[in-house]
């Protein structure tokens, strides 16, 4: 008989309804057939299923029958109905046994509580109560009825006194400078007081690959953390009728058959805090970077509500990447949910890396999340971020390639948990989740060995929504909310440029725009890998200073007819001096937007080389001379015209007077470099 059908009709039971009532159901289901199958039609509303057990049924069992609607269940009616019958006929065995293990026999007196408590507990006085002595115990009892267990051992008394001087003193750092730590131990361990408390227990049917089937935990919620005897952890993925699935957060070589399944009743998540920033961290948030413990401020789950439509603010304050190519015409804002996609080594993880660095100083707080990636990856990451300072305000959440899927899928989850403890605290995050292609690869994996039905692709028919609770959860607040930011840059890799496979285009449709690298383009030298025709930030010019808006202008059109022009001009050997002066100004924006890895470069640094580019101060030098030049003038700038620079980081405008500032004081700097040039020659 199903579980789910048998706790029907227990809880019928406990409510006192016999199946003489329901027998009247049941002889109009049999009577009238259609009824029941409209009732079970998942097509039809529930707004019509309850209109028709209005009209049909008595009012006694309304109620239950609109609760079996509402859940799907309709079908199992029958079998609640026999076991509602079955109960009725041997009310005793609703709880039959009970097992009671020791090490030394209770006394009467012991023995006479005991009975009494499970009387009192589970209303049954008739219950048979089966000794098992065990002297691994120690000393106390441990009693089990059904699925619940009950521990008086000495193992549950130490355990408990762990937990209540663990939580004094990590809560009472204040305290300890104060008294010390002996006094608050002693003042532990004199309230101390054992308390029992029912655990509901299951028990492993299936292990394998990092997932096990438990029976027995009925109760348990989906995202509920559950420990097995071995001490590893796991999460409720998949809650069917009579068991429920479980992905574990560690080695499943321990976990076998048989073995206890402890429900913990809370939601999986991650401890936060100021002490991670600067740390490395797996997915449950435990230090792997060999720097010692982490002291949190509190936990947080890793499944979370996004931000409601109120509490959003619309974006506006420009998240400066230092890349000219994206800062100029694909502008980022706080709170945006910008993609990073193009084929493998292509230069996606640099652009994230670069805004991580350009971020240094401004009090962004940024979160990088490894998913799926070479643990050396990780690590010159890491490094790359200590040696230019950045690492300082930076936490990587790490799920390498070797570890579990279970890590890889909630690692993103996890790192955004992280991100929200400062986001509600009024801070800028910038968080990078490095990638979920590899994410709903993992999440396909899990979802397959759950045994849920496979899609297009393979991946699960909620892959969509996978993503689209994660992104979400990235925004800007209002004031009202706490006026803080999430900016997210998920990576998604294609194949051959393929932007139309199932993951990518979800993404797409998700997020504020993209930034699409092209293969071609990298390989031709031309890096960041930018292709000006697919990228899009849906935000526009709103995540832009002023300044920046003013002086790139017209170079997105610019571009674009250079690439038009450069395939037109292949099939012709003469061209006018027009189209030349037209072909050469294109090559000299296209390498004044290469920037090398690791050096991002400021906002008065992009509007004075845009003001200088759109003024052809570089249309006539040599290709392989403007980035030499460029690094001159701009710090010509810097010493000679610091005026110039104080106005626009001040002001964030370019006006008219000092945009020609710019332009004059850049033919100046050209005709002075020039000449020092043919002195040197």
């Amino acid at each position: 008989m199903i579980q789910t059908a048998i706790d029907y009709a227990k809880e019928l039971h406990k409510a006192g309804m016999t199946h003489e009532e329901l027998s009247s159901v049941k002889d109009i289901f049999d009577v009238v057939p259609q009824v029941k199958e409209e009732l079970n039609d998942p097509t039809v509303s529930l707004e019509k299923k309850h209109l028709v057990i209005q009209k049909v049924f008595s009012k006694n069992v309304r109620n239950f029958l609109q609760l079996l609607c509402d859940n799907n269940d309709v079908n199992l009616f029958e079998e609640v109905y026999k076991a509602l019958t079955e109960l009725e006929k041997t009310p005793e065995q609703k709880e039959s046994s009970a097992v009671l293990t020791y090490v030394e026999a209770p006394s009467d007196e012991q023995l006479a509580g005991i009975k009494k408590f499970i009387e009192k507990e589970f209303h049954n006085p008739d219950i048979k109560l089966e000794m098992v002595k065990d002297p691994s115990l120690k000393s106390g009892f441990v009693l089990k009825v059904g699925s619940k267990e009950y521990d008086w051992s000495e193992k549950a008394r130490i355990d408990q006194l762990k937990s209540s001087i663990a939580k004094a003193v990590g809560t009472g750092s204040a305290t300890a400078s104060e008294k010390g730590i002996l006094s608050i131990l002693e003042a532990n361990i004199e309230d101390f007081q054992l308390e029992v408390k029912d655990k509901e227990i299951g028990v492993v049917n299936w292990v394998g690959d990092g997932i096990a089937n438990v029976d027995g935990i009925d109760h348990a919620f989906y995202g509920e953390i559950v420990i097995f005897d071995s001490g590893v952890k796991g999460m409720v993925q998949d809650v069917r009728r009579d068991e429920v699935g479980v992905i574990l957060f560690g080695s499943d070589i321990e976990v076998k058959e048989g073995s206890k399944v402890v429900r913990t009743g809370k939601m999986a998540g991650v401890p936060v805090g100021e002490g991670f920033l600067g740390r490395i961290v797996d997915a449950l948030g435990s230090p792997i970077d060999d720097k010692g413990d982490i002291q949190a401020d509190g936990y947080r789950p890793v499944e979370c509500e996004a931000p409601g439509i109120t509490e959003r603010k619309s974006v506006s304050v420009p998240m400066e990447t230092g890349l000219l190519s994206i800062d100029s015409m694909f502008p980022i804002g706080r709170g945006q949910r910008e993609l990073i996609i193009g084929d493998r080594q292509t230069g996606k993880t640099s652009i994230a890396t670069d805004t991580i660095l350009s971020q240094r100083g401004n009090g962004v707080i940024c979160i990088y999340v490894a998913i799926g990636q070479k643990a050396s990856t990780v690590a010159k990451l890491a490094n790359t971020l200590k040696q230019a300072g950045a690492m300082e305000q930076t936490i990587i959440v790490s799920a390498t390639a070797s570890d579990p899927a279970s890590l890889q899928y909630i690692a993103p989850y996890a790192g955004t948990a992280l991100a929200e403890h400062f986001m509600y605290q009024g801070k800028d995050v910038l968080i990078v989740y490095d990638d979920l292609s590899k994410h709903a690869v993992a999440y396909r994996a899990i979802s397959l060995l759950l045994g849920r039905s496979p899609g297009r692709e393979a991946y699960p028919g909620d892959v969509f929504y996978l993503h689209s609770r994660l992104l979400e959860r990235s925004a800007r607040l209002s004031q009202k909310a706490g006026g803080g930011s999430i900016t997210a840059l998920p990576i998604i890799e294609t194949l051959a440029g393929d932007i139309s496979a199932y993951v990518p285009t979800n993404v797409i449709s998700i997020t504020d725009g993209q930034i699409f690298l092209e293969s071609e383009l990298f390989f031709s030298g031309q890096r960041p890998a930018v292709n000006v025709g697919l990228s899009v930030s849906r935000v526009g010019g709103a995540a832009q200073t002023k300044a920046m808006k003013k002086a790139s202008g017209s170079l997105r059109v610019d571009l674009a007819q250079y690439r038009e022009m450069e395939v037109f001009t292949q099939f012709s050997s003469d061209l006018d001096d027009k189209t030349k002066a037209q072909l050469h100004y294109g090559r000299s924006l296209m390498e004044l937007l290469k920037q090398p890895l690791g050096h991002p470069a400021s906002m008065v640094d992009q509007v004075i080389t845009l003001v200088a580019a759109t003024a052809r101060i570089f249309a006539d030098l040599e290709v392989k001379d403007i980035k030499p030049f460029q690094g001159r003038m701009l710090d010509y700038f810097h010493t000679e015209c610091s005026d110039i620079v104080s106005a626009i980081e001040t002001s964030g405008v370019l006006e008219g007077d000092v945009r020609d500032s710019i332009v004059e004081a850049a033919k100046a700097f050209k005709a002075k470099d020039v000449t020092s040039s043919e002195v040197e020659a």
